[in-house]
């Protein structure tokens, strides 16, 4: 099946399919999703958060246990594709700066960053370097403020930004009023952050695309997204009911069997809002029936340890297992449109022929 849209550029990358499959912590976008999505024609990205999970000093030695998880993905995904790479990092992160050099060691296509304001990232790159940096931003100002920065004190501009609205799954740059405000709409956004990045690829003489995400679902939704000036998109939920993707089969199913109002938004431990499928894990969290527990990882800066009621990284790592009694499934507010596991070719055949037949109208 053939896309009859414009290709997705960035930098000297050219993804002929313009769909970034969104990094997914922990463990659901690893080696296995992002070479598939790779292979597909689209860009796939590995997570680099707790993607040490299955080391058995993880617990014990988690900084060694991360990165060296982290470049055995990279290592094994090339080997599976000659497509386009990317790895997702959280600016909140501890050890932030060892993950970046990590992935820059092993030449990776393109960085995307998120949770956070990146204002330091291009200070890793080598001269020699060919990684591509792409921030996540939620807002056509924070855009425009690490442009800014880049460019005053590194002379480097985003390659790309990430536009992530209030309906994407996982943690949330929006607060819980923005979410259904229509203002903070992604439709509302795109256009606005379209503006900004042109307003930098004035300064920076380059080409700078916005890749919008967040309830992005069907080949229709994408059309009327890059109508609206985007280069690209960001799907992620679409992605996890794939026989690729790295989660277990319980976590699948956890999207197949979920109903609309299965989705809710739940407050993190590490101070942001998430969008979750709602299961007794959560509603206990809700009730007060979780206790604080003594934290083994440390690895989000923000995370409340002392007062959280419970490990958000032990519960997405059950999750990821299958284990859903003792954590719950991050998840976009589409994900209850799931009816099935299929390959991601025939995913992307399915978003291709949608997105032709939306265009030809």
């Amino acid at each position: 099946m053939q896309w009859n849209g414009k290709p997705l550029t960035i930098g000297h990358f050219t993804a002929r399919v313009p769909i970034v499959q969104g990094g997914m912590g922990i463990g659901i976008s690893l080696s296995g999703l992002a070479a598939a999505v790779a292979n597909a024609g689209g860009i796939g990205v590995i997570s680099a958060a707790g993607i040490g999970m299955a080391e058995p000093d993880y617990t014990s030695n988690f900084l060694e246990a991360n990165l060296r998880a982290l470049r055995a993905e990279i290592r094994k995904a090339r080997s599976m594709t000659k497509g386009i790479l990317g790895v997702n990092i959280m600016v909140a992160m501890n050890h932030f700066g060892e993950i970046v050099k990590t992935v820059l060691e092993e030449n990776i296509d393109i960085i995307f960053v998120g949770a956070g304001i990146p204002l330091t990232l291009p200070s890793y790159l080598e001269a020699n370097s060919h990684t591509k940096l792409v921030p996540i931003v939620s807002s056509a100002k924070a855009a425009g403020l690490i442009a800014k920065r880049w460019l005053d004190k590194y002379n480097y501009a985003p390659d790309g930004f990430v536009l992530e609205g209030p309906l994407a799954g996982g943690h949330l740059g929006f607060s819980e009023e923005q979410l259904d405000d229509p203002n903070y709409q992604l439709e509302k956004l795109v256009p606005e952050v379209v503006a900004e990045a042109k307003k930098v690829e004035e300064r920076a003489g380059k080409h700078i695309p916005v890749i919008a995400g967040g309830g992005v679902y069907t080949g229709a939704d994408i059309h009327r997204i890059l109508e609206l000036g985007a280069s690209g998109v960001q799907m992620a939920t679409r992605f996890v009911t794939t026989h690729e993707c790295d989660a277990s089969p319980g976590f699948k199913q956890t999207y197949i069997h979920c109903q609309p109002e299965d989705i809710g938004i739940i407050k993190s431990p590490v101070g942001m809002p998430g969008r979750a499928i709602v299961n007794a894990f959560v509603e206990d969290v809700r009730k007060g029936i979780k206790r604080p527990v003594v934290c083994p990882y440390h690895c989000i800066i923000t995370c409340k340890e002392e007062s959280s009621p419970y490990c958000i990284t032990l519960a997405l790592m059950n999750a990821k297992k299958g284990r859903m009694q003792h954590g719950f499934a991050f998840a976009g507010a589409n994900a209850w449109r799931a009816e099935k596991i299929v390959s991601v070719q025939e995913l992307i055949d399915t978003l291709t022929q949608e997105y032709n037949e939306a265009r030809a109208h």
